[in-house]
């Protein structure tokens, strides 16, 4: 008997009475990672290490239930199913979960992930499962985003060359995940950075976690000239207070001209923490599932992608969520 699959401001298995990245409180939940279109202020969560001390941070609850499980790890979740989390390569923490069920057999929920790897997340894992959910935020085939090094690089010019001309290059990238990401990306370069308040207040966090960064400092705007600056994308505030600032957007929807028409920034970089539409094939291709349903983004078209394959492909949900919309 197949999985009977809900959704509801997330996805729900009534089967086994636990929600998938709920939006709103629910009784019990999986939090992918600690992305605030992934998670609420529900009573039970069931999620890694990483992802629940950043919860903490982002949604304070003092009734929250956390059920913390490490990667690889299996555990009974009700009488007939048991539970493993395994890496999803988005941003720090973040999970896929697998579920193992004696009447319904395995279900494999990506949350957001990303297969190639990546600066600041665990390699994204690739277990075998019979009914696969993944997200499709860039489920076409005109996504496919050059070699990280090559992205890194231009960035790495993009600092050098703002930096020469006596202007502060800006990095436009979300405080949790992005910034994290890009900041252990120009480690190698030797520039002086300095993160926004609350990216600050995260990348701490993340640090306390294990994971390890180059020298940086909060945002000072006394002494910021001569510091790459990183910021979340709506900081008009920050931004005031740099007088000659040359913004760049890093995002992977700078692949798509169209979204970028007219955009303001100096420059735009199609680094993501998504797989792009090469690696969601080559995904389901490692995973082998016999129905995939989809969600997020391009839902409706990869599912078609799949079918032309011969693969069962069912869109899910209407697209819920954008990386980096900007212009």
């Amino acid at each position: 008997m197949a999985w009977e699959i809900k959704t509801h401001h997330g996805i729900h298995l009534p089967q086994i009475g636990w929600s998938l990245d709920a939006t709103r409180r629910a009784g019990r939940s999986f939090v992918s990672h600690a992305h605030s279109d992934h998670m609420a202020r529900h009573a039970e969560v069931l999620c890694t290490r990483a992802t629940a001390r950043l919860m903490r941070a982002r949604l304070p609850s003092k009734q929250r239930t956390e059920h913390i499980l490490p990667f690889g790890h299996t555990e009974q979740l009700t009488a007939d199913c048991t539970v493993t989390l395994h890496p999803a390569g988005h941003i720090y923490g973040s999970a896929q979960i697998l579920l193992d069920h004696a009447e319904h057999g395995t279900l494999l929920y990506t949350g957001d992930f990303k297969l190639l790897p990546s600066h600041a997340a665990e390699t994204c894992a690739t277990p075998r499962a019979d009914t696969l959910i993944m997200e499709t935020t860039f489920g076409l085939p005109r996504y496919v985003f050059p070699p990280a090094t090559e992205i890194v690089a231009n960035l790495i010019g993009f600092c050098r060359d703002t930096l020469a001309a006596g202007a502060t290059p800006v990095l436009l990238c979300y405080s949790l995940g992005k910034s994290q990401e890009v900041l252990r990306a120009l480690a190698a370069s030797g520039l002086p950075i300095m993160l926004q308040s609350e990216t600050h207040r995260l990348t701490r966090i993340c640090a306390q976690l294990g994971l390890d960064f180059p020298p940086h400092a909060e945002f000072d705007p006394a002494t910021h000239a001569g510091h790459v600056v990183i910021c979340p994308p709506h900081s008009p505030g920050l931004l005031k207070r740099i007088p000659a600032a040359r913004t760049a957007a890093v995002t992977g929807w700078a692949l798509d001209h169209r979204s970028f028409h007219g955009s303001h920034h100096a420059a735009s970089f199609p680094l993501s923490d998504h797989a792009d539409f090469p690696s969601l094939l080559r995904f389901v291709e490692l995973v082998q599932p016999k129905r995939v349903l989809t969600l997020h983004g391009f839902a409706k078209e990869f599912a078609a992608t799949l079918r032309e394959r011969g693969i069962a492909g069912t869109p899910i949900g209407e697209p819920l969520q954008c990386e980096l919309s900007l212009g």
